[in-house]
């Protein structure tokens, strides 16, 4: 009897070793394993770290003010606007002034359920191609059907380019969300072209359905997927071509709109049909089905990489809520913030080389710790650990909103630092090499802000958003801003800067009670 060729074809997408957490005199240094195995804790990063340069940052306030906005994306088309996303259902344009257009770019409030903190229109990509097609998508959750998932794929209106076309829906993915929480998100396109969609464990607390370690299901999951065909262009994946601008609008132009419900994913045992609207990348780590084998020509190897029934549309797994992702534009590589559980937020970092496949820990571990904490440290380590991790103490925080790495040209004391915060905290940490090589992370700023969400715009220059919310609240509220992060020498005359938070506030108080004793009276 023999194998079928693809039935091992995720085998080596499970050989990568990520670059971060693994001692060079580990016992498994330079030894492809899969990806459920443990790196060393000994070199996850946590605050206190002291980066080159000694970096210094403020958040200057950009616009108005927007209603609860939790996540901020570009076009790249060349007109400098930023798209921020309400979580009530609504996306505002900001100008390349800093002027916000009157009218929402898109409202989606009719179909949006946001009764609860963590529900509502949560993430926004623009199609790499949007200059020529047009085309868009966004994650929310919907009301009709009580809070599950939707991923719908949308274009701009044809007479206006500051008005999206709602008519144009297209259903590109529907998920069962069991509980109101830990429902993730965020989505983003790669640099690979494929759509990356972030989805949390089902909610409740401590994973009940034990999903993160799941591969039959969607949650506690990174997702990717291909939309191109569909759309008439080139498939997605590692090392793919992408199309044009000639070929993106010969592509756009023979685009006919159908309005079809595509691939129902229920979250239980077994494989769905996938719809036409998408389809599985090549090169994902679990695409293999359950195929012809042989019993006894196989090693160990073999068969610890042999998922027959995972869905083939998961990139990586063992995720708890990764509410923000990003990937960094210069190198490639997905920066993951997973929000934990009662005692640590962790930061995960995959390189671009990777071929998927990674097993993030959850649930068990959060961070580099053990879930439950009653069993520290007494447990196994299994999966990829974070890159950084902070606790929930004083000093750090209890909601990780993950940000992004800088590439702009503007402030170059901040090139190469991946920039993350806190939703509770509001504290704002930088992480990087240090010159050592190992992993830093150093606290830059310290805000009064609630922290919500993160993005980019097509010059590099990193934006954090913020709400006056809080669990509890029935509708969201307008209280809500958009910041931009500068160099700290760099602030514009004139310009509002974030108030400070409380710990900062005391300490330079106490720096000025200090000073002042120690001042002779005149």
């Amino acid at each position: 009897v023999m194998m079928l060729a693809a039935g091992f074809a995720s085998a080596a997408a499970q050989d990568a070793t990520p670059t971060a957490g693994t001692p060079g005199d580990a016992p498994n240094a330079g030894a492809p394993l899969p990806g459920q195995y443990a790196f060393y804790p000994s070199e996850v990063a946590q605050p206190g770290g002291d980066l080159p340069g000694e970096p210094q940052i403020e958040l200057v306030r950009v616009g108005g003010e927007f209603a609860e906005p939790v996540n901020v994306a570009s076009p790249k088309d060349g007109t400098g606007r930023i798209f921020v996303v309400e979580r009530g259902g609504t996306i505002r344009i900001v100008n390349s002034d800093g002027t916000v257009q009157p009218e929402p770019f898109l409202d989606w409030t009719g179909n949006t359920m946001s009764a609860f903190l963590e529900q509502g229109l949560l993430g926004l990509a623009f199609h790499p191609n949007y200059a020529q097609n047009g085309i868009f998508y966004i994650n929310y959750t919907d009301l009709l059907r009580s809070g599950d998932v939707f991923t719908l794929q949308m274009q701009v209106s044809a007479d206006d380019p500051n008005v999206a076309d709602p008519e144009s829906a297209e259903v590109i993915s529907f998920r069962a969300q069991p509980y109101p929480n830990h429902i993730g998100g965020d989505i983003e396109f790669g640099p690979d072209g494929c759509l990356y969609i972030g989805h949390g464990d089902g909610g409740l607390e401590g994973d009940p359905l034990d999903a993160g370690q799941d591969l039959t299901t969607h949650l506690g999951k990174m997702l990717r997927i291909d939309v191109n065909p569909s759309l008439g262009l080139p498939a997605c994946g590692k090392g793919s071509t992408p199309a044009t601008a000639e070929e993106a609008t010969a592509a756009a132009e023979g685009m006919v709109h159908e309005d079809i419900t595509h691939s129902v994913s229920t979250g239980g045992a077994g494989r769905e049909s996938i719809g036409e609207n998408y389809a599985i990348p090549a090169d994902n780590p679990f695409i293999a089905g359950d195929d012809i084998l042989n019993l006894f020509g196989l090693t160990e190897d073999d068969f610890a990489r042999y998922h027959p029934y995972a869905k083939p549309e998961i990139w990586a797994f063992g995720i708890r809520n990764p509410w923000q992702f990003s990937f960094d534009r210069e190198t490639g590589d997905l920066w993951i913030g997973d929000v934990g559980q009662n005692f640590w937020e962790e930061i995960d970092f995959e390189p671009a080389s990777s071929e998927g496949g990674f097993n993030y820990g959850w649930k068990f571990l959060q961070g580099s710790h053990c879930f439950p904490d009653s069993m520290n440290p007494d447990c196994p380590k299994v999966g990829v650990l974070p890159v950084a991790e902070y606790p929930h103490d004083p000093s750090g925080g209890s909601t990780v909103i993950g940000g992004h790495v800088y590439r702009g040209d503007t402030y170059s004391a901040l090139q190469g630092i991946y920039f993350v915060s806190d939703f509770v905290s509001g504290r704002v940490w930088g992480i990087a090499p240090g010159e050592d090589g190992a992993w830093q992370m150093e606290e830059l700023l310290d805000t009064a802000l609630f922290t919500t969400g993160a993005g980019e715009d097509e010059a590099g220059n990193i934006y954090f958003t913020s709400c006056e919310c809080g669990y509890g609240q029935v509708v969201p509220n307008p209280a809500g801003s958009l910041w931009m992060l500068v160099a700290a020498d760099q602030v514009p005359e004139g310009a509002e800067v974030a108030p400070e938070g409380q710990q900062q506030a005391e300490q330079e108080q106490d720096e000025t009670e200090a000073i002042a004793g120690a001042t002779p009276a005149p």
